[in-house]
């Protein structure tokens, strides 16, 4: 930098970090003088603070203030020592770093102290002693905006709108990250202004705008990637948005992911402290407590090595809240499906609140003041904790309350429980919908203490209102489900209420508010996003490669893998970011219009409630409830029916006297008393998400009655309504009527060629793709907006990542994904493959997999199995439900006629 002002070498170091390095590097290797030379050592430790090593940055900022002393400049020494200060208290040192900061304020004057009171104002930040921050701040942002130093006026607006953002002042954050972009924009601190984008995310985020922070904290990374820059708190930042889209488990991931890096480039203990925060909270959401436990009490332990009381409060929040979930969550089986487990406690306040007698009452206590083994100490530190909340100004303070007064109502204290039940219930009116949602839930539990029905309905109402106008931001059908997670609690609590005054009616309806409701809202088409579609068609053919390489044993299968996954969280990535359509879900259906609807039928709902299994049996003008039995009983039965039958599929002629035991006895676990009171009409099974496994056809009570499985009652009443593409006028685009037959074979099926070929003869002028014609665009090509599809094609069912269930056509998979490209459903939808109608449980009491994918954009019905199938049998079945099709027959009437000794294939939907 010769001829250059040696200081522009600071302001080089987050615009080009790069050649900042080098520059300083050069000017240490000319031998300059001690003024220079503290600059150069100043700008390396600064590198190393943000990037890399604090041990290293460290000894190059004494040696910054050792140069500095002998140059004789107490200017340059004071921002030297301020640098130091922050490098120390990101060390852990925060008493060092303090009292270098305290120095450099002392010792500095004009623009120089504003900087460094900036720079003090960010170690208060960082502390969570923010009204001190802010003190700082209302000196040193004047100051440097009258001397023009706009690089460090931005930096110091910055810094205060993450300071309004940890007191919840979303607006004035907003203002301050706003124009401090402005400014940067017009300097060359690229770095900067790539932050400015990340503030942005988090502003979305904090407004409720998941898919615009998640696009802005991606093109933030991108940003900071190409400038070799790694942030972490880029990483914490992701997580929050995350964990409120309800991805747990891939908020966990990145948290400890950035633990491991920040490990390896030995960084800033505080930044590790964060992340050990974020990864607790992401633990407890995905209800693993004991992780959240162990990575809450090591944050703890840092922050209050690190003299962080603002933080340490909150990772103890974390430590409270998993260990009453630990005491206190229930098995699966007594929430209304195995993902509303997830609910028992999440970062965001939320826990499952059942008790020893299903009515939500506490039981009797004992000698030592517990109930239900919970020690009433956890009581004094949650009260305790909401107290110390709200004098450090914190916005989540209502999460300490909320847990204080659910430990409150557990012990039988029910003053002090609505006392703090009062406190979280002010936030239903303001903040964030998690938070408004949360002061509902609040208001529910406060209510049901009080014996308040009415009260009770109005606030589970309310908040599952609340979290519906949330999910309309969603074009993520995964998100859309994800969210319902939410609102588990308040249906349960509705639920419950409803059961014990004996209400079926309206407890069918309310079972039906948070049920399949992802379905009912409109689905969001992709645009014709050029490289969404180039990375679906590279996935499938590196899937298509992979299997090749698989099967020669190639070592380069591994490499193959490690691309599909990137590959596959880039199309997921692209996907979750999909903005919502802001339309109103369709409204849900009343106990009158599906009793309307089912004429001579029956409808058959299943609840669970406590971990107990009804059924509302519906028919005949009435709405019945039977009791059947723990539902932990009947997931059990249904996986060893499943292990039975994964077996019997690969036998020639399956014992029918074991497969009639096998179904004896699965229908007592999951319909128990109702099955004698089916009728001889049409039947229509509505179960949890965590029953949809079950292999209905092998129940006695249905083998031989025509049957179909919904999601919901709702979700049948849609399909059932679904207009016909082969009537004019009513397929739904306007154009002429389509009563195209698709007829697809998939390469490597046994039997497929003649399945398929019977199938055709059935059918004059139906469009076969076959032979290498059967590819991912002429398959969707033919799909879109047909009457019917036959697929014989092998199908994968993904239950790590449900909308990558494929089916295997001439050219790789066949996604959900890609499904949900199709303009138009087909109207119906046979599949022939094993395992080919697998959904997965998620969220409150949602599905996600290829069925629901087609369900959502309109097809009123699809045949597919639940089990491996039998390839002997299935050909004779196959044919014989297109036969009945062809004679005009629903699909559950022909699938029942066509059945025979099968039991893999059900009908969903109807039609």
């Amino acid at each position: 930098m010769s001829g250059e002002d040696p200081h522009d070498l600071l302001a080089m170091v987050f615009a080009r970090p790069r050649e900042a390095l080098t520059a300083a590097r050069s000017m240490l290797a000319d031998g300059r003088g001690p003024y220079e030379s503290s600059i150069a050592r100043q700008a390396i430790g600064i590198l190393h603070r943000e990037f890399g090593d604090l041990d290293a940055a460290i000894g190059e900022l004494r040696q910054a203030v050792t140069l500095a002393r002998r140059a004789g400049s107490a200017d340059r020494e004071s921002d030297v020592l301020a640098t130091l200060g922050i490098a120390l208290l990101q060390h852990g040192r925060t008493r060092s770093g303090l009292t270098a900061l305290d120095a450099a304020a002392e010792r500095s004057d004009g623009t120089t102290q504003a900087r460094v009171l900036f720079r003090r104002a960010g170690a208060r930040w960082i502390l969570g002693r923010h009204d001190d921050a802010l003190d700082d701040l209302r000196r040193a942002v004047p100051a440097l905006l009258a001397a023009r130093d706009t690089v460090w006026a931005a930096r110091a607006l910055t810094l205060r709108g993450n300071v309004h953002l940890a007191l919840g002042s979303v607006e004035p954050a907003d203002a301050d990250f706003s124009t401090a972009q402005r400014m940067f924009a017009t300097t060359n601190q690229e770095h900067d202004s790539i932050l400015a984008v990340q503030n942005r995310g988090v502003v979305a985020f904090r407004a409720g705008d998941l898919p615009a922070a998640l696009d802005l904290l991606d093109e933030a990374e991108r940003g900071f990637n190409g400038l070799g820059t790694p942030m972490f708190d880029l990483v914490a930042d992701r997580c929050q948005v995350l964990l409120a889209a309800g991805l747990a488990r891939d908020a966990l991931e990145q948290a400890d992911g950035g633990l491991g890096l920040l490990a390896r480039l030995r960084g800033q203990a505080t930044r590790r402290a964060e992340l050990l925060l974020i990864a607790a909270r992401a633990a407890l959401q995905a209800a693993d407590p004991a992780t959240a436990r162990a990575r809450a009490a090591e944050a703890r332990k840092l922050f209050a090595e690190q003299r962080r009381d603002w933080w340490a409060e909150h990772a103890r929040l974390i430590l409270l809240q998993a260990e009453y979930a630990a005491l206190t969550s229930a098995p699966a089986d007594s929430f209304p499906s195995a993902a509303a487990l997830a609910l028992a406690v999440n970062g965001n306040g939320f826990a499952g609140h059942g008790s020893a007698n299903g009515n939500g009452s506490a039981g009797n206590g004992t000698r030592n003041g517990s109930r239900n083994g919970l020690p009433g100490r956890l009581l004094g530190e949650a009260r305790r904790l909401a107290d110390r909340l709200a004098e450090l100004g914190s916005p989540e303070v209502w999460q300490a309350h909320l847990l204080a007064g659910r430990i409150a109502l557990d012990l039988g204290r029910h003053a002090e429980a609505d006392r703090h039940l009062a406190s979280a219930g002010k936030g239903r009116h303001r903040g964030t919908a998690t938070s408004r949602a949360g002061g509902w839930l609040a208001e529910a539990l406060r209510a049901q203490a009080a014996g308040q029905p009415h009260r009770l309905l109005h606030a589970c109402r309310s908040g599952l209102a609340v979290i519906e106008e949330y999910r309309l931001t969603f074009g993520s059908s995964e998100l859309h489900a994800l969210a319902t997670a939410e609102g588990a609690e308040l249906a349960s609590l509705a639920q419950r209420h409803l059961l014990n005054t004996g209400r079926t009616r309206r407890l069918l309806a309310w079972t039906e508010r948070w049920r399949a409701t992802a379905l009912a809202v409109p689905a969001v088409r992709p645009p014709d996003d050029h490289e969404l579609l180039a990375q679906l068609a590279s996935l499938r053919q590196l899937d298509h490669l992979l299997s090749e390489a698989r099967s020669s044993g190639a070592a380069s299968a591994a490499t193959m893998e490690r691309d599909r996954s990137r590959l596959e969280s880039q199309v997921r990535a692209k996907t979750l970011r999909m903005r919502g359509s802001h339309d109103r879900a369709e409204p849900g259906h009343d106990g009158r219009q599906i009793l309307a609807a089912l004429g001579d039928g029956r409808l058959a709902e299943m609840v669970v409630i406590d971990g107990i299994l009804h059924v509302l049996l519906c028919g005949g003008g009435r709405v019945r409830r039977h009791r059947v039995g723990p539902v932990a009983e009947a997931v059990a039965e249904v996986e060893f029916a499943r292990s039975r039958l994964r077996r019997l599929a690969y036998e020639r002629h399956p014992d029918q006297g074991e497969l009639h035991a096998l179904g004896v006895r699965l229908e007592a676990a999951v319909l128990g008393p109702v099955a004698a009171r089916l009728g001889d009409g049409p039947i229509v099974v509505v179960p949890p998400s965590i029953l949809h496994p079950t292999p209905w056809g092998l129940l006695p009570s249905l083998r031989r009655k025509p049957f179909t499985v919904a999601p919901s009652a709702s979700a049948w009443l849609r399909a059932r309504s679904a207009p016909r593409p082969d009537q004019p006028g009513r397929n739904g685009a306007g154009g002429p009527a389509d009563g195209r037959i698709v007829l697809v074979r998939g390469p490597g099926v046994v039997n497929a060629d003649g399945e398929v070929r019977a199938i055709a003869e059935l059918y004059g002028g139906a469009t076969v793709l076959a032979d290498g014609a059967a590819t991912a665009p002429a398959v969707l090509t033919a799909l879109d907006g047909c009457l019917l599809a036959h697929l014989a094609a092998h199908g994968t069912f993904r239950a790590d990542s449900p909308l990558f269930s494929s089916l295997h056509l001439d050219d790789g998979p066949l996604t959900g994904y890609d499904l949900e490209r199709l303009h138009r459903a087909p109207y119906r939808l046979v599949l022939s493959s094993c395992d080919s109608g697998q959904m997965a449980a998620v969220g409150a009491d949602e599905l996600l997999g290829l069925a629901t994918a087609l369900l959502r954009l309109g097809t009123a019905g699809i045949v597919a199995s639940v089990v491996p199938v039998n390839d002997e049998t299935a050909v004779p079945v196959m044919v014989g439900l297109h036969d009945g099709l062809r004679r005009g027959l629903t699909l559950a009437e022909a699938l029942s006629q066509a059945r025979g000794d099968d039991v893999s294939f059900i009908a969903i939907g109807a039609g």
